[in-house]
């Protein structure tokens, strides 16, 4: 692999409008995830569905998957460039039917069109992190974008709070549309026109496999909602095992979707995607139900149970930071130290939830998202750097994917533990309790899988560069 470089070469002003173009549309996409939970009483109030309340986020998640999962196609047809600045038009036309909405049943169609806008956008950013830098830059953009992220539970909450306490839920969508529509420019005039690796002829977007996607992630969602734990237990197992053949018949394909060795325990991008998707399954569960813990066990309002949730966010991004310079052969121990660093606080949340005074809790949970942060960039620039030729933009565009897939997965199963520890019988302390247990401590077994992942791929990726060094030698 190539020598690493500092953050004095990254941030020189040719890098500054590229930068703040993915930084920005990685951001657009990620803050309005909590901008809409915020503002979703006044939603409802106003134009009603009460019935609909989780609808408007699952239709946007869900949007955002098919799309990351489309982008490769999208660039081969339009150019990174292009497709990057129409997922920012379509972004922003989907925020502007939210805007008019006259029903709750415009609004969740809105949200799945800035869904998948927002899905090209995080999809389309690596893509061309991949594209127009050098790969000893990637650890360092994608703490950059890892950093976005982070960004976003503080400027989701805050713009629409704040337009919810003006009493217009709507300005919030029209901000967000005039902020897309910044975006494009922007990105018209600073991205580079890269365009796909030349593999052969531009293939139509295979709309059998985006069904499967599509059937999967409905079936995740339906899940989540579901009270009988056998029957939620099920629809998981429907969902992966619907994923899984889509892989097998991608594999088969002319077309694909993903690398021809997604998921694959022998090679670097596969081995990288496994273990993307690991650690994205073993963080999901912090967002979604520790601020429920907090909120029944020790009494935190929601703003403060939010924010120190966003502790493991902000960890992210100061570890991702810091380590996105290290040699090849530190990154190749993050990659096994960052899961660990997970389970342990994973472990910690679980075994000290409810003890009080809470001391010790916020450290423990930003323990959580150090450790993903110091073997994330890693684990990116080793899916990406160890695509097969022709399939760089495919490998690019699958880490959005895979991370998303990651997060969905992880949210239907601890949605199954907390319905199976109690919490299902309503908010009571007991079941509080015992769900705040079993929730972080099912996840441990995963980060300590990552780990095993981790060390594989690192093992996998010295092998590789000791080929390369050894051919350009000769």
């Amino acid at each position: 692999m190539s020598q690493m470089v500092g953050w004095s070469t990254l941030l020189k002003p040719q890098w500054l409008p590229l930068l703040v173009a993915l930084v920005g549309g990685v951001l657009l996409h990620s803050m309005n995830v909590l901008m809409l939970a915020t503002v979703l009483p006044s939603i409802v109030e106003d134009v009603g569905g009460t019935a609909m309340m989780s609808w408007p986020t699952t239709a946007f998640l869900a949007s955002s998957i098919v799309a990351a999962t489309c982008t490769g196609h999208l660039t081969a047809r339009l150019g990174a460039r292009t497709a990057f600045c129409a997922g920012a038009v379509v972004f922003g036309i989907g925020a502007l039917v939210c805007a008019i909405a006259p029903t709750m049943g415009i609004v969740v169609a809105g949200r799945f069109v800035q869904g998948f806008g927002g899905g090209v956008l995080s999809a389309m950013a690596y893509v061309l992190v991949r594209n127009a830098f050098p790969e000893p830059m990637w650890p360092r953009v994608a703490a950059l974008l890892s950093g976005a992220w982070s960004m976003s539970v503080l400027v989701g909450p805050l713009v629409g709070g704040a337009f919810a306490t003006w009493g217009n839920w709507r300005g919030a969508f029209y901000a967000v549309t005039v902020l897309a529509g910044l975006l494009a420019v922007v990105a018209a005039r600073s991205l580079p026109r890269a365009r796909a690796d030349k593999a052969g002829p531009v293939r139509v977007v295979p709309f059998g496999r985006v069904a499967l996607i599509c059937l999967a992630i409905a079936v995740m969602s339906a899940a989540s909602v579901v009270s009988v734990p056998l029957t939620k237990f099920g629809l998981f197992l429907t969902a992966v095992v619907l994923l899984i053949v889509m892989i097998l018949f991608d594999r088969r394909s002319t077309a694909p979707l993903f690398p021809s060795d997604a998921f694959s325990p022998r090679s670097v991008t596969g081995m990288a995607m496994s273990f993307a998707l690991l650690v994205s399954i073993a963080y999901s569960p912090l967002s979604i139900f520790v601020p429920i813990f907090l909120q029944g066990l020790h009494g935190f309002d929601p703003l403060a149970a939010g924010y120190t949730v966003a502790g493991a966010s902000m960890g992210w991004t100061v570890s991702s930071l810091v380590v996105s310079g290290w040699s090849p052969r530190a990154a190749g121990r993050m990659l096994a130290v960052g899961p660990l660093a997970m389970a342990v606080g994973l472990a910690g949340v679980a075994l000290l939830m409810t003890t009080k005074p809470v001391l010790i809790l916020p450290a423990l949970i930003a323990l959580v998202g150090l450790g993903i942060g110091a073997c994330w960039g890693f684990g990116v620039q080793r899916l990406m750097g160890g695509a097969r030729r022709g399939e760089g933009d495919l490998a690019a565009s699958a880490v959005a994917t895979v991370q998303q897939t990651g997060f969905a997965l992880g949210a239907a199963a601890a949605g199954i533990v907390s319905t199976l520890a109690g919490l299902s019988r309503g908010l009571s302390t007991h079941g509080i309790a015992s769900a705040a247990f079993w929730v972080p401590v099912s996840f441990v077994p995963v980060a300590l899988i990552a780990a095993f992942a981790g060390a594989r791929l690192a093992l996998l990726a010295g092998r590789s560069d000791g080929k390369n060094q050894t051919v350009s030698g000769r």
